[in-house]
């Protein structure tokens, strides 16, 4: 008897614990929500979120607010990309909602860093910044990891790095200007180019 309730409580944890895993969305809004995704996203990000153009960013795994935030800044303007704003331009604030959601509840697909492993430039820049130019950790905001903090900040390991460093450049160049306080602008504005480089391979690489 003692072992049969021991093997209730256990269940009773485990389906807590893997119910978190229970999609947020309902039946009809998954389906509404993939109609959405073939019809605008598939080509550029692929059906789970994982793109296979290294230009284009991956989705998947990625926090469902922060979707739904670059959705909502491509919509107004505040992030400016002529394409991405064609593509939202219809979509109402909930279906951008939902998108973020869904993509979130996708499994990123891991890669590899080329040149920046364990011990180089990259990985410097990452977990400890560079201290005379006054540029902070990557990972003190995105985490040991790169997982990031769900709606503060975005997730970044195994991201492509040709989209990373074209995010740098865009933010050293202001023309990225959706980033609070100015923050990625002013530490993409403190590196090189070669820098950025590194750190983006090494992003690429993390699991």
């Amino acid at each position: 008897m003692i072992h049969f309730f021991r093997y209730i409580v256990f269940m009773f944890i485990f389906v807590s614990l893997v119910g978190g895993a229970e999609s947020k969305l309902s039946t009809q809004e998954i389906a509404s929500t993939k109609k959405i995704i073939n019809n605008l996203c598939i080509a550029c990000h692929g059906e789970d979120g994982n793109s296979l153009i290294s230009v284009n960013p991956k989705l998947g795994g990625q926090h469902a607010g922060y979707i739904s935030k670059q959705l909502k800044n491509f919509k107004s303007g505040l992030r400016d990309n002529a394409v991405m704003a064609g593509m939202v331009a219809n979509l109402t604030e909930q279906e951008m909602i939902n998108l973020g959601f869904y993509f979130s509840e996708q499994d990123i697909l891991l890669s590899k860093a080329k040149d920046n492993g364990v011990g180089s430039t990259g990985e410097k820049i990452f977990r400890a910044g560079i201290k005379n130019k006054g540029v902070a950790a990557c990972a003190s905001c995105h985490g040991p990891s790169g997982h990031g903090i769900p709606d503060k900040y975005p997730r970044l390991n195994a991201q492509y790095s040709e989209y990373t460093l074209a995010q740098l450049k865009a933010f050293r160049l202001e023309l990225r200007k959706n980033d609070p306080s100015a923050v990625m602008r002013t530490i993409a504005q403190k590196l090189t180019e070669q820098e950025m480089k590194a750190v983006a391979d090494y992003i690429q690489g993390l699991r």
